[in-house]
């Protein structure tokens, strides 16, 4: 074998050991916490500090302004709560008006709802807090037979938020289910305003992604808000809402 044979068949060797696959495994691992807060401050980059401000008090105007007077203090919780109930009667009034149409119900998934409107002034800021995602407000039809699943699990997870809908609690199950005063019908095409991602089936709400029509209003859940209060508002309206037994346990 000659020496430019040999030459080439090192070659390959050390090229095809040094392409073999290497496992990494990890040994260690150590985080820290920074807190981000007023210790921070001398952290910060003043020039770019200086070049955010302007755009900082821009949206700080923004955000201060007063669109709305809420009658008392709106929390959301399980069964039935005045943020979630107010939620979803404003999705339902913003879908009908949406079609020229009544929708039957809406829902409301009250893992969304991140914080409280105090009673007082509401400014557009609150709102941003309560909704601070880039949710969309979207239209399914879905059969009687999936609605009935769907509130069953909302049975077992203690109530979520909805509207249109009447039903008890009893040991984890939903009895005395109604839509708009009838009884649920199982082969019945139920129209639902809800947002885009309930829509995917997501928080468990798996049988909202197996509607059998679906429309994109292309409306920004908080916009659909902050517009409901401003109208109210003009109304000459209080912004306020009502606990009146939609979901109620039976104790």
């Amino acid at each position: 074998m000659n020496i430019k044979r040999l030459s080439f068949l090192a070659f390959i060797i050390v090229s095809l050991s040094s392409c073999s696959h290497k496992s990494w495994v990890l040994i260690q691992a150590t985080s820290t916490k920074i807190a981000i807060d007023s210790t921070t401050e001398k952290l910060a980059d003043k020039q770019y500090e200086a070049y955010l401000q302007p755009i900082k008090q821009k949206i700080d105007t923004e955000m201060n302004v007063v669109i709305g007077r809420a009658a008392e203090t709106m929390s959301g919780h399980a069964p039935e709560s005045l943020l979630s109930n107010f939620c979803s009667d404003v999705y339902k009034i913003a879908a009908s008006d949406f079609l020229n149409e009544k929708i039957d119900i809406s829902i409301v998934n009250l893992g969304g709802l991140r914080t409280i409107i105090p009673a007082g002034e509401i400014r557009v800021g609150k709102i941003f807090e309560v909704m601070p995602f880039e949710n969309e407000l979207v239209i399914l039809w879905l059969k009687g037979d999936k609605l009935l699943e769907l509130l069953q699990y909302f049975a077992r997870a203690g109530g979520e938020g909805e509207s249109g809908i009447r039903m008890i609690i009893d040991n984890g199950k939903a009895e005395d289910i109604s839509i708009n005063g009838e009884i649920i019908n199982p082969e019945k095409l139920y129209s639902i305003a809800t947002n885009d991602y309930l829509a995917g089936g997501n928080d468990k709400m798996t049988q909202l992604a197996q509607y059998k029509k679906r429309i994109n209003t292309g409306l920004k859940i908080r916009n659909v808000l902050i517009d409901y209060i401003k109208s109210e508002t003009e109304k000459g309206n209080l912004i306020q809402s009502k606990l009146d037994g939609r979901i109620t346990p039976n104790l």
